[in-house]
C-alpha cells in the first residue's frame, strides 16, 4: 500500500502546472513544472489542513484538477460501455469519477514524503497528440520505480493534460477499466456512479 502510495504521489506531483501555462506549452515542460503552487499552498497551511483534512480536497480542487484529463479517463474506463449510455449517465460518471479522483489525490498527498523525481527531458513531438514522457522515482527506502505518464492535448485548445500513468508496465487506467467494466456489466453505470461517489464522499 506504501509503495502504491508513494507513485500516487508522484503521479500528483508530476502533472501539476501553475495557472499561466501557454496552451502550446509541451507536455515534457507540463510534467517538469513540479508542483510548485499546489506545495507551496500546502506547506503554507499544514497547521490547517493537520486540523481539518478537508481542506487538502479543497487545495487538489483548485490546484490540481485542472491538469486532469478525468472526462477523457472516464469516457475510456467507460470503454464498450460509453455507446450505450445517455448522455445524462455519461456527466454523472464523468463528476463521480472527478471526485474520486479528488479524495483519491487528496489522500495520496497526505502521505507524502519528499521522494526525488527524474523527468525525461524535452523531446521533439512531431504532430503527436498523445505522448508518454518517463519518469523515475528515488526513495531511498525502496527500489526505484519506472513511471511513463500519459499525456494528451486537447484538439480544441492544444493544452496538454494527463490521462494515465503506467507503473513497471502496468496502465493505471486499464486496471481501472477492467474492475469497473465488470461492475457496470452486472450493475449498469448509474449504480457504479452512486457507488464511485459515494467512496468519494
Amino acid at each position: 500500500m506504501n509503495r502504491f502510495f508513494s507513485v500516487l504521489i508522484v503521479f500528483v506531483i508530476s502533472i501539476v502546472s501553475i495557472n499561466s501555462l501557454a496552451t502550446e506549452v509541451s507536455p515534457y515542460k507540463v510534467i517538469n513544472t513540479v508542483g510548485d503552487n499546489l506545495f507551496t499552498r500546502i506547506a503554507e497551511n499544514q497547521q490547517e489542513i493537520n486540523k481539518f483534512p478537508g481542506l487538502m480536497r479543497d487545495i487538489v480542487d483548485e490546484e490540481l484538477m485542472p491538469f486532469i484529463d478525468f472526462k477523457y479517463a472516464a469516457y475510456r474506463i467507460l470503454g464498450k460501455h460509453l455507446r450505450k449510455t445517455t448522455k445524462e449517465q455519461r456527466a454523472k460518471f464523468v463528476t463521480s469519477m472527478r471526485s474520486y479522483l479528488v479524495r483519491t489525490y487528496a489522500n495520496a498527498l497526505s502521505q507524502y514524503k519528499n521522494q526525488q523525481v527524474i523527468f525525461e527531458q524535452e523531446r521533439g513531438l512531431k504532430g503527436k497528440k498523445i505522448v508518454s514522457v518517463n519518469t523515475k522515482i528515488i526513495d531511498v527506502n525502496r527500489p526505484d520505480i519506472d513511471i511513463a505518464f500519459k499525456m494528451r492535448q486537447n484538439k480544441k485548445t492544444k493544452q496538454w493534460k494527463a490521462y494515465d500513468m503506467v507503473v513497471e508496465g502496468i496502465s493505471l487506467l486499464s486496471s481501472k477499466q477492467a474492475e469497473l467494466s465488470q461492475r457496470i456489466t452486472k450493475q449498469g453505470v448509474e449504480r457504479v456512479s452512486l457507488e464511485l461517489a459515494s467512496i468519494a464522499k
